[in-house]
């Protein structure tokens, strides 16, 4: 009897799994959040517990601007941000307030960037020289998490 029960609970196990899958959203693009991150992040010795100075990383509400592939060789830059860009963007979206993104894309490879007051930031690079470089994949969605962090010194 405990044989028969144990395969019946298996085996309603089994058929609740299949339909318990993730939900994914149709489609492709890019997927993440944006955070800021700013002055000192070198931990620190000290008497207290607390043995660090750093700052959490800050959810923020910023423009996401994605262009064709990019060198990094076909950027200007100033005090950490890129003012010149040689390609156009494909398109852009604002992160909602807890620094949420999601970007439809169709399958190909991307330089994504952050809208910043004085030009766009990324701060990725692969071994070819592309800038802040994203693959999408057909019917996969890519999770991006940017870190804005130019005002920080580690």
């Amino acid at each position: 009897m405990k044989k028969l029960v144990l395969i019946l609970l298996f085996l309603s196990s089994a058929v609740l799994l299949q339909h318990c899958k993730p939900y994914q959203p149709e489609g492709q693009g890019i997927t993440g959040t944006v955070t800021w991150v700013e002055g000192n992040q070198m931990p620190t010795i000290s008497d207290t517990a607390d043995t660090t100075s750093k700052s959490a990383a800050q959810p923020i509400k910023r423009t996401v601007r994605v262009y064709p592939l990019i060198k990094f060789e076909d950027l200007k830059v100033e005090n950490g941000l890129y003012t010149a860009v040689a390609e156009e963007p494909l398109t852009e979206v604002e992160t909602d307030e807890k620094g949420k993104y999601s970007i439809q894309l169709s399958p190909g490879r991307y330089s994504v960037f952050v809208v910043e007051e004085g030009g766009l930031f990324a701060s990725i690079f692969d071994g070819e020289g592309n800038v802040q470089p994203v693959t999408v994949k057909e019917n996969e969605w890519t999770l991006l998490d940017i870190e804005v962090n130019y005002k920080a010194t580690y």
